[in-house]
């Protein structure tokens, strides 16, 4: 991986954190009804226990709106005060226009320009290093940064190997230019970002793009559901989420023995434990919620910062590692001083 470059930055601060979960739970159990599998199997190999499911009529926009009032009143912004909104999602509402454009309706945004960003489960940390490079221009001052999914529209809910492991949810956070010499909270260190497209084909929607569109003839291969190879996902994911976290790390002039609390990715108990152990942290320094939502993909970050934040788990000073893998194969990590 080459060296992540020490560019400065204008001083940017997470503000506000908010979030969002669809109101349906489907349990372990009930997947057992649908599907070879069991509570045990699923928990052993995932940890994860239920997951949410958004209501049919619920877009990725309706989600992703509802985490933005939440993170903007948290913050105490009003909608115009937002100058950018930028939604990462491997779930948009349709191929164009952008999610962003809908949630900018849907709370009243009007001053703010808008785009997605799609690096699957990276997504919220790609996104919050381009609103960085927007606020470190000077041409925006407040941004939007949204993960959202509804990734039970991509399930093939017959492979047990798949529908097991994913849900739905949103996540936000506003992100503002802070004086680079003031204190303040919830300052953004740095961030790494990387990228492999030689790995795209181990976890991947084949169907549905312009590669290959759903025909009457493919249509019952369900090419446009989650196709993954679990095992080779699962060693290049433990690999690349440390080589992310230790030069985020690196760059924030810190090491592993100053994170308060890592927030990695909810993809698989096992690479979270297998993250901490090679980092050398203490369970109680690492925050998980999978079990209650699965693999939510660029949302499982900005909902577990949100989830950790409301629980007061997030105290003043406290350095927070953020780090992700996903697919394209695409990594990512932030440092945050809290």
């Amino acid at each position: 991986m080459p060296a992540p470059s020490n560019q400065s930055f204008c001083a940017s601060s997470i503000i506000g954190t908010g979030s969002y979960m669809p109101e349906k739970v489907l349990t372990n159990d009930e997947l057992s009804k649908t599907v070879d599998t069991n509570d045990e199997w699923i928990t052993t190999r995932t940890g994860i226990k239920e997951r949410r499911i958004a209501a049919e009529d619920q877009a990725t926009s309706d989600m992703a709106s509802e985490a933005a009032r939440r993170a903007m009143t948290a913050a105490g912004v009003a909608p115009e005060d937002i100058q950018l909104i930028i939604v990462a999602t491997v779930t948009p509402d349709m191929f164009f226009p952008s999610t962003a454009c809908f949630v900018q309706k849907k709370i009243g945004a009007v001053n703010a320009v808008c785009f997605d960003i799609s690096a699957a489960c990276s997504g919220f940390l790609y996104a919050l290093q381009v609103a960085r490079h927007f606020i470190n221009t000077g041409n925006r001052t407040t941004a939007l940064v949204i993960g959202a999914e509804k990734l039970s529209s991509l399930v093939n809910w017959k492979d047990r190997n798949t529908c097991v492991l994913f849900g739905d949810g949103a996540g936000a956070v506003v992100i503002r230019r802070a004086d680079e010499n003031a204190d303040a909270p919830g300052r953004v260190l740095s961030t790494v970002m990387g990228s492999d497209g030689n790995l795209a084909d181990l976890l991947k929607v084949p169907g549905g793009g312009s590669f290959c569109p759903i025909t009457p003839e493919n249509v019952e291969s369900r090419p446009n559901t989650i196709h993954m190879e679990g095992r080779e996902t699962f060693k290049h994911a433990v690999t690349r989420m440390l080589e992310a976290a230790q030069q985020a790390l690196e760059m924030a002039g810190l090491t592993a023995a100053d994170v308060s609390l890592v927030i990695p990715h909810q993809a698989n108990a096992r690479i979270i434990t297998a993250i901490a152990e090679r980092l050398n942290l203490p369970n109680e320094k690492v925050f998980m919620n999978l079990d209650k939502y699965g693999n939510t993909s660029a949302a499982t970050i900005p909902v577990a910062l949100d989830e950790a934040n409301k629980a007061g788990r997030l105290k003043r000073g406290d350095v927070i590692l953020l780090v992700a893998f996903g697919g394209g194969f695409t990594w990512a990590s932030s440092v945050v001083r809290w």
